[in-house]
């Protein structure tokens, strides 16, 4: 009599429930964001490579705005789950909509910025709030 194949990517009851009980809440959200990011066609943040053209799904954690003395620019620390990536606006103090929490689609040219991956000047979009 044939065995079943086991499928590699279906995992037991008991396995998911092992990891909601292992798992800290932050670890939990991180992989339901990698998730989310992953669905909706963006690379995951930590397999970048420089130069490279990328669509990055994510939440904002963080905007800052460098000293007014410096050329205005709007800084957006994204998280998709498995890394942080900057997106930067150049000539840019704010954008509508764009705040801690946001969920973005951003798109464009990967480059290391002190080991950070950053996109100056990024395409956007705006997504509904996960689970919505």
């Amino acid at each position: 009599m044939a065995t079943p194949m086991a499928q590699p990517h279906r995992r037991s009851a008991l396995a998911r429930l092992g990891d909601r009980l292992t798992k800290t809440v932050s670890e939990m959200e991180a992989d339901e964001l990698m998730e989310d990011a992953t669905k909706l066609g963006g690379t995951p943040i930590k397999e970048l490579a420089d130069r490279e053209v990328a669509s990055v799904c994510g939440s904002v954690r963080a905007v800052t705005l460098p000293p007014k003395k410096s050329v205005p620019a709007l800084v957006v620390d994204l998280y998709d789950g498995s890394k942080s990536l900057n997106l930067v606006w150049l000539g840019r103090r704010s954008i509508g909509g764009i705040q801690p929490g946001t969920f973005l689609k951003a798109r464009g040219r990967v480059t290391f910025v002190k080991g950070i991956p950053t996109i100056f000047n990024p395409a956007y979009e705006i997504l509904p709030s996960r689970g919505h």
